[in-house]
């Protein structure tokens, strides 16, 4: 018998300052804690991508997001569930903070190896190492 595993809709925004990217550190607390990823959040039942994601990083870095065009989807299997990660470049005019996160940094492509980052955002980083 084959186990299926639920399916959570995930989004993430790519923002470029300068030749650096804004990625955060989860929190102590969440699913794969302390690990770094682009902001965004979970889609909640109902929602679009669009309104998911602005929901998330405002709640999470304290931001409004210009949204651009789809980077990137790409689904991911963990041991108990699947991600499907849509990632969006976006911009940002106000200074992000970390207001449900642990941290947050400005990183540049090729330090991204410095950063843990889990498995479903793995992808997105080697899109961005391969653009810069």
């Amino acid at each position: 018998m084959e186990f299926i595993r639920p399916s959570i809709r995930v989004v993430s925004a790519e923002i470029q300052r300068d030749g650096h990217y804004l990625i955060v550190q989860r929190s102590p607390k969440a699913v794969l804690p302390l690990l770094w990823e682009f902001p965004g959040g979970r889609a909640r039942e109902n929602e679009n991508d669009h309104d998911a994601l602005r929901r998330a990083c405002h709640e999470r870095i304290g931001v409004e997001l210009k949204i651009g065009d789809k980077l990137l989807e790409v689904t991911h299997d963990y041991d108990a569930w699947a991600v499907t990660l849509a990632v969006y470049r976006c911009t940002i005019e106000q200074e992000p903070w970390a207001q449900n996160v642990a941290a947050i940094a400005w990183v540049a492509a090729e330090d991204f190896a410095d950063y843990p980052f889990p498995g479903a955002d793995q992808r997105t980083v080697e899109v961005l190492v391969k653009e810069s």
